[in-house]
């Protein structure tokens, strides 16, 4: 029996964002959160015994401009070395970014798969042999799973791959592959990389994304960590989900439909403040706090939303170890306005008018032709399938509808009770 974890996506030393305008953001937090997250993987191995440690790509994070990130990393795996334990890794498009991580001389308890075509490691004394391949260049379209040796007879077989699979929303479609392109090598388990949820895509095989091992801002809110594995008998035996972060981003959904005052909807929000820091089980918290709900609050909400956006930031602080990332305002009215107004006045018109106005990105063009001139000079990364971010980001929707609300609550200059 023997147990040996897999990770992921470690971004070593990318920064945290979402919390950098704050006067009171944890900033020393922010700094090295990556490196706390990989020291509490590097202690869950010497803590579990493992006979090994995957790593499936974007172990750095892009270009780094000097050697100190690499040498953090080259001293923790000096700390396996000494407790005899292995690492296989594979580069992944991150990785291959990085003109310094290709003269690094590891320790010789790591190995760092090809670039080239995949290559099968084993460990005789464990029945074990992994198979993986790193990349090349940063963007990597083809199937390399395809060229993936078969399974060695009589092993427990293991694929090391930084993958998309057949596509995952707000990632790159990086060696592009099915799950059915990874069941027919005939591993026991793919061990993923790319993905930073994470997901068990198959149990027969295994077939599992970790995740990455530290959220970096709110699109990557939730527990994160590391997988480890339990082999009994050359089967795996366990697969289960170990925490490493340090500090976890979180989104607080606050139903505001049965608050009739904003003292009661205030009171909702510590509530669900609370709860999120009990969950976090003594983590430092960011969280995002969106107000949902049909509510008779919903213009008061809208047209002080600056106001109650400051007073929920105390809350958080309040509380201690918690800082609040954003707000949505996405609670919606008891009755429509046009019901309200009357359909046929020109307030409703004007109101229908708003309503109408088209903010996706090629209407923006023609409104301010400035926007095409930025989009010139941004870098390549910041830009989708020929669009700015702001197109693509998930809550853009949301941005747009907050943008009509916010017009129609200052034109109304609605109040409510507090």
């Amino acid at each position: 029996m023997f147990t040996f974890l897999h990770a992921a996506d470690i971004h070593l030393d990318s920064p945290l964002r979402g919390l950098e305008g704050y006067a009171d953001a944890p900033v020393a937090q922010l700094r090295q959160a990556t490196r706390r997250a990989f020291d509490n993987l590097i202690a869950l191995a010497i803590e579990e015994q493992v006979a090994f440690v995957l790593l499936a790509g974007d172990l750095y994070d892009g270009d780094w401009k000097d050697y100190n990130t690499g040498l953090f990393f080259i001293d923790r795996m000096s700390r396996l070395r000494k407790e005899n334990i292995r690492v296989f890794l594979v580069s992944g498009n991150h990785d291959a970014a990085s003109q310094i991580t290709k003269a690094l001389r590891l320790p010789d308890n790591v190995h760092l798969f090809s670039t080239k075509q995949p290559e099968t490691q084993t460990i005789e004394a464990l029945g074990v042999a992994i198979h993986g391949q790193g990349y090349h260049a940063r963007s990597l379209t083809e199937n390399i799973a395809r060229n993936y040796p078969q399974a060695l007879a009589h092993h427990l077989n293991l694929g090391l791959l930084h993958t998309s699979l057949t596509g995952r929303q707000g990632h790159e479609p990086y060696a592009p592959c099915s799950p059915d392109d990874l069941r027919a090598k005939g591993y026991d388990y793919w061990a993923l990389g790319h993905v930073h949820i994470r997901e068990e895509v198959s149990q027969s095989p295994w077939i599992v994304f970790p995740g990455n091992i530290q959220g970096r801002h709110i699109h990557e809110a939730g527990a994160k960590g590391a997988t480890l594995v339990r082999v009994e008998e050359g089967r795996i035996a366990a697969v289960e989900h170990r925490d490493l972060d340090v500090l976890r981003w979180s989104l607080c959904q606050v139903d505001l439909t049965a608050c009739a005052t904003m003292d009661l909807a205030i009171d909702a929000v510590r509530q669900a403040m609370e709860a999120q820091q009990a969950a976090a089980e003594g983590r430092p918290l960011a969280i995002r706090l969106q107000l949902i709900g049909t509510s008779p609050l919903h213009a008061e909400l809208r047209r002080d939303s600056a106001t109650l956006t400051e007073e929920f930031r105390g809350l958080a602080a309040g509380l201690g170890e918690m800082w609040l990332e954003k707000v949505r305002f996405a609670t919606q009215r008891p009755v429509a306005l046009t019901a309200e107004l009357g359909a046929e006045t020109p307030m409703a018109d004007l109101i229908r008018t708003i309503d109408n106005l088209d903010f996706e990105p090629a209407a923006l063009m023609e409104l301010v032709p400035e926007i095409g001139e930025l989009q010139k000079k941004l870098p390549p990364e910041l830009l989708h399938e020929g669009g700015l971010v702001p197109a693509t980001i998930p809550e853009a929707n949301d941005l747009r509808e907050e943008i009509k609300e916010m017009l129609i609550a200052r034109l109304l200059g609605q109040g409510g009770s507090r």
